[in-house]
């Protein structure tokens, strides 16, 4: 397989909230009645022009970036209704107000790839039923059709990717949790960043939403030792800390359904480029502090920190750039991280894969481009052929 050719990060600001005052979440969905029902209308958004989200995955050179707000961004009056994935369509039922009698004219769809917006006029006002703009995956708007079946909306969209699975109609932890677990495939995640304690709280946010197993480097060193890390530093220095923590990287490279949080700091391995032969084994989200106050300059941050590759963290699977940090946040910053690897995984659908064979060859630290069998790092002239 080629060299891995693209990455993705996301901009999270702790100033940014789930849901304004006026704003409700959607509940969970229930499942569509199967007894036959009476049509009344139908409408497609085939031949109507759309203006593209501007915050889709973009292409483009190495660095491929995506951005969201790292929460379900969902506005809903209603709360009333069910949710089906079909296979390659998914469909939306919104339940009207009893009592009413509308017509077609009385509704307005609007769908782009990744947004939905549901309105319906009543009294002469414009009501929102739902508006998203992170619907959980890209859709065809032009393929959307919508009609009234009674009492319901029922909203009918073509799926980008038929073979995902959809957990429900929107981005959320709930759903990115159900979700990842088809595309994880039982890749581990280890979390990198300056900060222990940040990758501490991530990870095991990750590790309750996912139902993968915890596991600390630091708690695991400190068992280990018989000491703290800090006394560890005084007594042996920094390299001695980064060297056995390695060590610990190695013997958790063979586990699956696990989530690593990493040390922080000059005397973590993630820090070090030539630290990360065994950290190559799982997804890695690196979560970086940034002093950038728009999701613009955090990106081309990204971009630059991705560059410098004597820097250990550029090699990360993902990056989450956050704006200041508060402990309260965690999950919605564990959010993101799960969004970022969704993106990424759906670009590539092979890395699970490649990751178990890179395990199964023995993370001899020719990530991306793996040898075959019987490579030797020690004596490498840069001549073997990569699996494709």
């Amino acid at each position: 397989m080629a060299a891995l050719s693209s990455s993705a990060t996301i901009f999270y600001s702790p100033s940014l909230t789930p849901f304004t005052a006026s704003q409700r979440s959607l509940s969970s969905p229930t499942r569509i009645r199967s007894s036959p029902r009476v049509l009344r209308g139908f409408h497609s958004l085939r031949n109507r022009e759309f203006h593209r989200f501007s915050q889709n995955v973009t292409a483009g050179g190495r660095f491929n970036s995506f951005s969201c707000n790292c929460l379900s961004a969902v506005s809903t009056t209603t709360l009333d209704y069910e949710f089906t994935d079909g296979g390659k369509e998914v469909e939306l039922r919104l339940r009207l107000k009893t009592g009413e009698t509308l017509s077609p004219k009385d509704i307005s769809v609007d769908a782009d790839g990744t947004s939905l917006a549901v309105k319906e006029k009543r009294n002469g006002l414009l009501i929102t039923l739902l508006e998203t703009n992170q619907l959980f995956e890209k859709i065809m708007p032009s393929e959307t059709i919508w009609y009234i079946d009674e009492d319901q909306l029922v909203v009918n969209m073509k799926k980008v990717d038929g073979e995902l699975k959809w957990p429900d109609v929107v981005e959320s932890w709930e759903s990115l949790t159900a979700g990842m677990m088809q595309l994880l495939k039982g890749a581990s995640i280890y979390v990198v960043g300056d900060s222990t304690e940040i990758n501490q709280k991530v990870c095991r946010e990750l590790a309750v939403g996912l139902g993968y197993s915890p596991l600390d480097s630091m708690e695991l060193l400190e068992s280990f030792s018989k000491q703290t890390i800090d006394s560890w530093i005084l007594a042996e220095g920094e390299d001695s800390v980064a060297e056995a923590e390695s060590s610990v990287l190695e013997s958790l490279s063979s586990h699956v359904r696990t989530v690593v949080s990493t040390l922080g700091g000059k005397h973590g391995a993630a820090g070090r480029a030539d630290k990360w032969r065994h950290l190559y084994s799982g997804f890695t989200v690196w979560v970086s502090q940034t002093e950038a106050t728009d999701e613009e300059s955090a990106k081309e941050e990204a971009r630059r920190n991705k560059q410098e590759r004597e820097i250990g963290y550029s090699n990360a699977d993902v990056v989450v750039k956050l704006q200041g940090w508060d402990p309260t946040h965690a999950k919605s910053v564990a959010q993101a991280s799960l969004s970022a690897l969704k993106q990424l995984i759906i670009s590539d659908k092979g890395l699970p894969g490649k990751k178990s064979l890179y395990i199964r060859l023995g993370c001899r630290g020719d990530w991306p481009n793996i040898k075959p069998p019987g490579w030797d790092p020690s004596s490498d002239t840069g001549a073997h052929p990569s699996f494709s």
